[in-house]
């Protein structure tokens, strides 16, 4: 089909260009993403450390 073949060439140069684009925007710097990740790490183990205190509603 004459359509089908269309169709996927246009999808495969959209995505190339969408590929593209997105490249430009990707962090460079690995040192920034690898430390905001452990910053979220540490954060999530400090919150697990301090549960948040028992609710203040007394059964009757």
């Amino acid at each position: 089909m004459p359509f089908s073949d269309i169709h996927l060439q246009l999808h495969t140069i959209r995505a190339t260009e969408l590929r593209t684009r997105a490249a430009m925007y990707r962090p460079q710097n690995q040192l920034l993403r690898l430390r905001l990740g452990w910053l979220l790490v540490e954060l999530g183990l400090r919150l697990v450390q301090h549960p948040a205190r028992s609710p203040r509603i007394r059964a009757v």
